[in-house]
């Protein structure tokens, strides 16, 4: 896992959009609703189709989901955020490129993959730069803890792909020793192939900064459900002090206000 020199002050990696914006008749609606609370989200009503499914719980602007729905045009990618500004963004660089394979769903990423994903339905999920919180009253809000990583579990089907990524060193511990127990957990110390700039904005910053980045391609085991929650039942909340250099637990500036379930990042 490498870390990088930093970039000139000033200066911020830029956010490129991979594609081009297409002429507007050959645009594509890329924004669904969730439905009501506790409804499962029907996929095929969604993409109009039966296909691989890739979820990107928090997506932010879109960025992995934009990069991947050019790659893999035969699978459905849905990116779930609670930042209306940033659905909106997603949405319309998806839908200016023609990806009917990418859709953006405003609500709660945590309450999704909990609540309204049927059991061994999905081939990958992802998780990007989850919000660390800083602030201990805040630490309730970590979207990955013992429930999430069941859930996580229950959705994905056999063999199914769960990729983590944090610059946070604590959080990445946390997640190495307590969902090792779910799956089979491959820390990556190369950078993203199809993505070596960063999968997302936050990476891309991260990296600039100088930080090291996390990076686990993990295969969900083939357990029983009744050992799944035996296990994830002897798992420690995620209460870790998340504390980098610097602070002494107050909430350092820029971090915002943050929100149970998902985070903002690009």
């Amino acid at each position: 896992m490498e870390s990088h020199a930093a970039a000139p002050r000033g200066r911020e990696p830029e956010d490129e959009c991979p594609g081009e914006v297409l002429e507007r008749e050959r645009w594509t609606r890329t924004r669904v609703g969730l439905g009501e609370p506790r409804v499962r989200f029907d996929w095929e009503a969604a993409f109009g189709r039966s296909a691989r499914r890739v979820v990107d719980l928090g997506c932010g602007n879109g960025l992995f989901l934009i990069q991947s729905g050019y790659a893999r045009p035969d699978t459905d990618h849905l990116g779930v955020e609670l930042v209306p500004p940033a659905v909106r963004m997603g949405s319309l660089r998806a839908g200016q490129r023609g990806l009917s394979n990418v859709k953006f769903a405003w609500g709660d990423a945590s309450e999704f993959i909990c609540e309204r994903v049927e059991p061994a339905s999905l081939d990958e999920v992802h998780l990007y730069h989850p919000q660390p919180y800083y602030d201990r009253a805040k630490i309730p809000r970590r979207q990955l803890g013992p429930r999430t990583l069941l859930a996580i579990w229950l959705a994905l089907r056999e063999g199914g792909l769960f990729v983590f990524q944090t610059d946070n060193p604590e959080y990445a511990r946390y997640a190495h020793e307590n969902a090792g127990q779910l799956f089979e957990w491959r820390p990556r110390k190369a950078v993203w192939e199809d993505a070596p700039d960063g999968r997302t904005q936050r990476e891309r910053v991260a990296r600039a900064q100088g930080l090291e980045i996390f990076r686990v391609e993990a295969r969900r085991l083939p357990l029983e459900p009744r050992e799944a929650e035996r296990r994830v039942a002897g798992m420690m909340e995620p209460d870790f002090d998340a504390n980098k250099k610097g602070f002494d637990g107050r909430s350092p500036r820029g971090e915002g206000g943050g929100r149970r379930g998902a985070r903002r990042r690009t």
